[in-house]
């Protein structure tokens, strides 16, 4: 086999050191040709990036800010905007340079490639170090000044209580629908909304609109004007009226508006509050449903609410027939709670005396129509609406013929027994605490009145009560006690009605036994007797971590355990273990829509 010699290479001597070369354009050598040429010419070595401390979000050229974690692709993204000159090489390859996380200098190696001269490519490494400096965003600027908020949502509803505003706040919490409210306020008669943009507020009016019968009404106000640009700054205010109709109200409808629905009869149950009104005939089980829009062009007002209620005592129970979902119509007797007591004094041991009512008259048994024929058995305790005995202030209702004004209205089955107890409930709620005093609030006078108000609930706690964590209550002062009394029925409320546990999110209380029998979870209703005396009449069941009242039995009750005298109801709606949401933490404002059908 014939040896075939390479063909010649040519070589040069490099123009500046004399080294032999293979020929280019430039006669020089690699060593020779970065000397005399860089190609990081107009790249700066050194840079800055801006980062906001309180939202923890780099700056993104032109407006933006961006959450970037450590060494992550939009970290690195956001430190190539910030060089100049990239548009003029071909970026290789980046990557960063391990440096402590605490010495605010973040550093990046890039690999770039330019031509130089004709066919002559020259690729270099480099380094750049970028500072990190502390600033703040235009978002958190506005947080930390007073009275930039841009849009306001008040949200009002005539009613003497605030169990609709402690609801609602759940049902906000659980849709999201707080995380663009830069603060909440607390106001007479219900909240108010502030927001840095206007389109914020508009979304959570429309929120309210998805959930509620409401009425809306907006104004603007002029903050200044640029007559050069021609642009205008304004704040924006929204006014929302809730209905003030409520779950479990009597409702008395003016002749013309019955026909209108469907001829329902005048004297109808709220028994749910969505989009809209859902009315229901006790007597007949006739439903119609009343939309925001119907009810605010002929508004009308409840004839009695829930605080108007009273327990009565189920002595009868003969359902008629007809049904309507859960519904069950039947006649049933009642007399008032305690009409008849037991007595051992007789000579035939027990025996049930026939006693008289609060006032001093016999006591009655009052036959009704109810709707809570598959609730309610004789013995049952329920609450009710005693009209004979009532005071109604109503044209519509006086105007009803006598014969078709019953006695007594049924409502909702009540639970005495379980209502005694003072077991530390198993379950947590979020809350929407962040600014309770309104934006713009002096920080000494709000923390004077935070530390009031968390004597109040110390307060509340040591008397066995569940004092509100949200923003409903805030205001403290006289009306403190009332908003106690009415977050522990709204409390009540959800442990009763399952439809209403399913509109908002439960949370394990920090400590909370796994379930088992008799727990009030979701084990059993198994339960032991307690050695110590039955609770006080006035002992009522404690929000978490609140400790039972000191007077209400001589010997500790651990929780699922009865006194003795007590009767557990066994119909009771436990709380599920698998309704309650675990890793429980204080959700804030800044925290992560669509509506449903809501009791209020």
């Amino acid at each position: 086999m014939e040896f075939v010699a390479a063909p010649p290479v040519h070589r040069v001597l490099c123009a500046d050191c004399g080294t032999p070369i293979e020929p280019n354009s430039a006669n020089l050598c690699l060593a020779c040709l970065r000397n005399s040429v860089d190609i990081t010419e107009g790249i700066p070595k050194q840079s800055t990036l801006s980062f906001c401390r309180n939202c923890e979000r780099f700056f993104a050229p032109p407006q933006t800010w961006t959450i970037a974690a450590p060494e992550s692709r939009e970290l690195l993204a956001i430190c190539l905007k910030k060089l100049k000159g990239l548009n003029r090489v071909r970026l290789i390859d980046a990557g960063f340079i391990w440096t402590e996380p605490h010495s605010k200098r973040i550093k990046v190696k890039l690999t770039i490639q330019k031509e130089v001269f004709t066919s002559t490519i020259l690729q270099q490494v480099f380094q750049v170090e970028y500072l990190v400096q502390y600033t703040q965003c235009p978002d958190c600027a506005k947080l930390a000044a007073k009275n930039t908020w841009k849009a306001l949502v008040q949200v009002r509803q005539k009613v003497p209580h605030k169990r609709t505003f402690l609801f609602l706040e759940q049902l906000i919490l659980k849709h999201g629908a707080q995380k663009e409210t830069i603060a909440v306020k607390e106001v007479r008669d219900g909240l108010d909304f502030f927001y840095a943009q206007r389109s914020h507020a508009i979304r959570m009016v429309e929120f309210l609109a998805g959930v509620v019968p409401v009425r809306t009404k907006s104004s603007e106000q002029l903050l200044s004007t640029d007559t050069h640009s021609g642009t205008s700054s304004y704040k924006f205010t929204y006014s929302v009226e809730l209905a003030p109709i409520c779950k479990d109200d009597l409702v008395c409808l003016a002749p013309r508006q019955a026909r209108a629905l469907s001829n329902i009869a005048p004297l109808t149950l709220c028994t749910r509050v969505g989009a809209a009104l859902h009315l229901l005939d006790p007597a007949t089980l006739q439903s119609a449903d009343v939309a925001g829009g119907v009810f605010w062009r002929a508004p009308f007002e409840a004839l009695a609410s829930v605080a108007a209620l009273v327990e009565f005592t189920v002595l009868d129970v003969e359902p008629s027939g007809p049904t309507r979902g859960k519904w069950v119509l039947a006649d049933a007797q009642v007399a008032l709670n305690g009409a008849f007591r037991s007595s051992s004094n007789a000579p035939g041991g027990d025996s049930m005396d026939y006693g008289d009512d609060d006032a001093g008259a016999p006591a009655q048994i009052y036959h009704t129509r109810t709707h809570l024929g598959g609730i309610l058995q004789p013995g049952d305790a329920v609450l009710g609406y005693h009209l004979s005995a009532a005071n109604l202030n109503s044209d519509a209702f006086a105007a009803l013929p006598p014969a078709r004004v019953p006695d007594v209205v049924l409502v909702r089955k009540a639970y005495p027994h379980r209502r005694k107890k003072t077991r530390a409930r198993q379950w947590r709620l979020k809350s929407m605490a962040k600014d309770g005093a309104g934006a713009g609030a002096d920080e000494g006078a709000e923390g004077a009145r935070e530390g009031a108000r968390e004597g109040a609930r110390r307060g509340a706690a040591e008397k066995g009560q569940a004092a509100p964590a949200g923003v409903i209550g805030r205001m403290g002062g006289r009306d403190q006690k009332k908003v106690e009394e009415d977050y522990e029925l709204f409390l009540r409320d959800i442990e009763e009605d399952e439809e209403m546990r399913a509109a908002v999110n439960l949370y394990k209380a920090p400590g909370a036994p796994a379930a088992k029998a008799g727990s009030g979870l979701a084990g059993g209703k198994t339960r032991r007797r307690g050695a110590g005396a039955g609770t006080g009449e006035g002992a009522m069941e404690v929000d978490e971590g609140a400790p039972a009242p000191a007077a209400a039995a001589p010997a500790p009750v651990e929780a699922g355990e009865e006194t003795d005298g007590e009767e557990e109801e066994g119909d009771f709606p436990e709380v599920r273990l698998d309704e309650l949401l675990e890793d429980f933490d204080e959700m804030t404002l800044g925290g992560g829509g669509g509506g449903e059908d809501a009791p209020a």
